[in-house]
């Protein structure tokens, strides 16, 4: 049995499964993998030094699969921020038709300049509200990030048993749910609470293919569903990383009355970040990781692991749910 919804339509794909895009992990090996194992594979821009870069990725990308895939772009508050609107250039001179963006409103510019090429857009919010003005704004999917999501789940603090639901009925657009999600059971909730397939982020660092130290997916694996730091809370930033010595580190020293993110900035640097990626130096920096952790157990190829999910997920729908009828 295939599971279909609009998602497997709206993008081409065979199962309703998406990879997050994720910085210094969304490269062409892991976009790829996902993207022949029937799911949507992600290639992170920003994670390109510079729009030509990107170009070369893309191409990259191309030569490992033939079936879709998307390019993630992300719009932050920053002093020196990246030139957007040329890395969207790129993706629309490279004929990408999938594109999944977050951040700020100011995203929507890009969506201004891609639409008109027939570019499909996934909007990733972590709030109803945001979702509903995404929604009127002409985003084509909406990616609804639950407070288990590794990476920012913005200041509500609502999870994903109450926030699929709450958007899947006030939305009109197809929803990827997103945040918790590792295995089949996952994706048969997310789909029972109306969602029409999953995002996956924390999970896909945990595969052969993720372009990681091994030390680092082993401690996904090693990490529970308590294996987790929450950290810029007093900012008004807030974002989920891996617990580790250096995220504890900032979390007590953020807890310092009129602490600022000058006190942390040379812990939480993306340089150091992606050290610790390519190092597998757990001490170097942090790293982002979500809840999910408490769901990992191995570290299968993508194509072993999304087939998983749907084998799952498909005995959930047809066995233990279908027994229970009376």
């Amino acid at each position: 049995m295939a599971i279909r919804t609009r998602i497997t339509e709206m993008l081409g794909i065979e199962h309703p499964i998406v990879q997050g895009g994720m910085m210094h992990v969304g490269y062409a090996e892991l976009a790829s993998a996902v993207s022949n194992a029937g799911g949507l594979g992600i290639i992170t821009a920003l994670t390109q030094p510079s729009p030509a870069a990107l170009s070369a990725e893309i191409e990259r990308c191309r030569a490992m699969t033939s079936k879709p895939f998307a390019v993630n772009v992300t719009v932050l508050p920053s002093v020196t921020p990246p030139d957007y609107k040329a890395f969207a250039q790129k993706i629309i001179d490279a004929g990408v038709k999938i594109v999944e963006t977050a951040g700020t409103q100011e995203v929507r510019e890009l969506w201004a300049m891609m639409k008109p090429h027939g570019i499909t857009i996934m909007h990733k919010c972590t709030a109803v509200r945001h979702a509903l003005s995404a929604e009127r704004a002409g985003c084509d999917i909406i990616s609804i990030d639950g407070f288990e999501c590794a990476g920012h789940p913005g200041e509500d603090d609502i999870p994903g048993l109450i926030l699929i639901p709450a958007a899947a009925d006030r939305v009109k657009i197809p929803l990827l749910a997103s945040g918790g999600f590792g295995d089949g059971r996952g994706l048969a909730a997310a789909l029972s609470l109306g969602a029409e397939g999953i995002n996956m982020g924390t999970r896909f660092c945990a595969t052969q293919e993720a372009p990681i130290h091994p030390n680092v997916k082993q401690k996904y694996v090693e990490n529970d569903e308590r294996g987790t730091n929450l950290i810029f809370r007093s900012l008004h930033n807030t974002a989920r990383v891996g617990r580790n010595e250096v995220s504890d580190e900032v979390v007590r020293r953020l807890r310092e009355p009129g602490a600022t993110f000058d006190a942390v900035r040379e812990l939480v640097s993306g340089k150091a970040g992606a050290e610790l990626l390519r190092t597998g130096d757990l001490s170097r920096g942090i790293f982002w990781a979500g809840m999910v952790q408490g769901l990992i157990h191995d570290i299968p190829s993508c194509k072993e692991l999304i087939t998983r999910i749907v084998s799952e997920a498909e005995a959930i729908i047809r066995g233990r749910l279908g027994a229970m009828l009376a």
